[in-house]
């Protein structure tokens, strides 16, 4: 999101109580366009609370909540307009084909028969689900329903797309299919909220991160600037030219990364270990190890993982 730009999803404070309750304490994060925000938490953290509230099904006990200009609580009649939701599990009908089932929910929308032709065609291409229009919903498989679902949610071309659990249950091919269209969307300038329990599929797709715990943000903001907060020992992994170098390097390592544990993997020639260090520590190890004349192939940080994040958090809010 540019400096100078509106978010098109923001909320602020946002609060909810049942009697002595909170089941969301103080929520404030901001979603510009195009981005994905994968918002995490484990059950019960108030994800379904905060997401009720941006579709205008539940009310704030208070804070407030915006989408594309549109307050969630006092213009909930509104909301439908800009905003796309698919639930986890999503309703279909019995002997309806995919092209009836998009019609179905093109006049629940409000389109006119002409405007509803045009829009199901759109959506069926952004989708990949043409090829499926004459075919029963209940008889595809859970990968294409889930497509279909989307489709859905697209109908009458919101901004914001609210998907929970849109890969959960497939297939590795359909978690590839369904990456590629969540990023297909983001690139068109939707902006995506993603909750999901597969964190590192989830990771390879949003920009920004949420996390949830008890209620509270416990993270938020770009991912590589949440797995730094959260994880501040990386891993590192520094690849040899010749596999003899392997014991000696390990050694003039560890002297200078004192208490650091360094593995050795020598069928791929490769010292592996986790630092606290600053970037200009780790070059004065590297300038090190090349003065000794140990022969560097490479030097590179190991990406680090959002469940390791996540588990950060759920041990820190225990």
């Amino acid at each position: 999101m540019l400096a100078n730009e509106e978010p098109v999803l923001k909320t602020e404070n946002l609060t909810k109580r049942y009697g002595d309750f909170c089941a969301l304490d103080d929520l404030s994060i901001h979603v510009g366009r195009g981005q994905i925000l994968g918002f995490i938490g484990p059950n019960g953290a108030g994800k379904t609370t905060a997401i009720k509230i941006l579709v205008g099904l539940s009310r704030p006990t208070c804070g407030n909540a915006w989408i594309a200009g549109v307050n969630c609580s006092k213009q909930a009649s509104q909301i439908m307009r800009v905003v796309g939701y698919m639930p986890d599990r999503f309703g279909s009908y019995d002997n309806m084909r995919v092209r009836e089932y998009l019609d179905f929910f093109g006049a629940v929308f409000g389109l006119a028969v002409k405007d509803r032709r045009k829009r199901i065609a759109e959506v069926m291409e952004t989708t990949n689900t043409a090829v499926m229009q004459d075919k029963f919903v209940e008889s595809l498989s859970h990968g294409m329903q889930q497509r279909v679902g989307i489709a859905r949610t697209l109908l009458h071309d919101p901004q914001v797309l609210i998907l929970d659990e849109p890969a959960n249950g497939l297939d590795p091919r359909a978690r590839i299919e369904m990456r590629e269209l969540l990023l297909r969307l983001a690139s068109q300038g939707k902006t995506l909220i993603v909750t999901s329990h597969i964190l590192p599929e989830l990771a390879r797709i949003c920009d920004t991160v949420a996390i949830i715990s008890g209620g509270r943000l416990q993270a938020f903001g770009k991912l590589d600037e949440v797995m730094r907060e959260l994880c501040p020992t990386r891993s590192y992994e520094v690849q040899l030219v010749r596999p003899e170098q392997l014991d000696p390097a390990s050694q003039l390592l560890g002297a200078r990364l004192s208490g650091t544990s360094i593995s050795i993997s020598r069928p791929e020639r490769t010292l592996r270990f986790p630092t606290a260090e600053s970037e200009s520590q780790l070059a004065g190890s590297l300038q090190h190890l090349i003065q000794s004349g140990i022969e560097v192939a490479q030097f590179r940080e190991v990406a680090g993982d959002l469940e390791d994040a996540f588990l950060s958090v759920a041990a820190r809010t225990k």
